[in-house]
């Protein structure tokens, strides 16, 4: 038996046990969700399909990585809503022509709160964050296919409460270099609680996903296709039934269009060349996410770009999911391997 087949029994065999333990409670540690890279941000907020040079990518799919990342460094950091900041770094090296690995931590930071007892006084302050880091490997299986597997530790910790948790994510990708043809499918965070806040268990927000990006024959345009929660066809939301009044009874949105927008996610990119990409994305079900009568005309947009330049590549991206509520995120990746040449 070789070391890929025992690291992958191994993965699937502690997925396959806290997925047991996690059957009951609810669904937490959604910031599993938020990609930590500009790329997949600026197309939708989810991509598991563009090929680029830039490690912060393989969060979203594990198959993504490769030999050619060998010696990268990726730096992300991003302001989410409110007073809430995320960071994380990733290093990726090759096993050989046909395998690699990585490793990295990302930090959810929600900034500061003011905590009162049930009489209403005052506590004192306190903070709340979490934290997951991974370690990723990857295997060419043939010339076009590629498969990976991520394993997680999540911990998070608010006030005096702390929580921990194992998760795994497994992808395989298919690359054509030939005609720009991307297809991949993953299953993210298959895992479950080791130790719980209460109680009370909290599941991971498992997801089965696929994609496809291609670009429009010689021109410099990419197309993407991503679909998420395929494990569950319906994703009702509610909707003010006036936008303009706070006080306006909710409508329930459960059409069959209104279902099936909920699982696409939709991005384009201009790629002039092989160093520079700007690209724009629809997500619909942020946009429904957001339904109420303070929701920005540009909610479920986002957009940004990314520029190469020698051993070193930046990408930025933004967001305005609600009024007031501008998100913006930044990638800094270099190749160690260029820099000491």
């Amino acid at each position: 038996m070789n070391i890929r087949t025992i690291i992958s029994a191994i993965a699937l065999a502690v997925a396959g046990c806290v997925v047991v333990n996690a059957q009951d409670g609810t669904t937490s540690y959604n910031f599993l969700k938020l990609s930590p890279s500009a790329h997949a941000y600026a197309l939708g907020g989810n991509n598991i399909t563009v090929i680029d040079d830039d490690i912060n990518l393989v969060e979203q799919n594990p198959a993504l990585l490769g030999s050619e990342y060998d010696h990268q460094l990726g730096l992300n950091y991003m302001h989410y809503l409110g007073g809430s900041n995320f960071m994380g770094i990733r290093y990726g090296q090759a096993i050989n022509d046909h395998s690699a690995w990585a490793a990295g931590i990302q930090y959810y930071g929600y900034g500061s709160f003011e905590g009162y007892d049930i009489s209403g006084a005052f506590t004192g302050q306190f903070s709340a964050n979490d934290m997951a880091a991974n370690i990723t490997y990857t295997h060419d299986i043939s010339e076009h296919w590629r498969g990976g597997i991520t394993a997680k530790f999540i911990h998070s910790k608010y006030e005096d409460y702390s929580a921990a948790a194992l998760g795994v994510d497994l992808g395989v990708n298919y690359y054509n270099p030939n005609n720009d043809l991307s297809f991949s499918l993953v299953a993210k965070n298959l895992g479950g609680q080791v130790k719980k806040f209460t109680d009370t268990s909290d599941k991971l927000p498992w997801d089965i996903q696929m994609g496809v990006s291609k670009q429009l024959g010689s021109s410099p345009f990419r197309l993407s296709l991503t679909l998420n929660n395929l494990r569950k066809w319906k994703l009702p939301y509610y909707q003010p039934q006036d936008k303009n009044s706070t006080n306006s009874p909710l409508v329930l949105k459960d059409s069959f269009g209104s279902n099936l927008m909920r699982h696409v996610v939709l991005g384009v990119e201009f790629l002039p060349n092989d160093n520079l990409w700007v690209g724009v994305g629809y997500n619909y079900k942020t946009r429904t996410d957001m339904s109420s009568y303070q929701r920005s005309i540009l909610s479920g947009f986002s957009a940004g770009a990314g520029l190469k330049v020698k051993a070193f590549g930046v990408g930025v991206a933004l967001a305005q999911p609600h009024n007031g509520a501008t998100t913006f995120m930044f990638n800094l990746t270099t190749s160690l391997g260029e820099l000491m040449r």
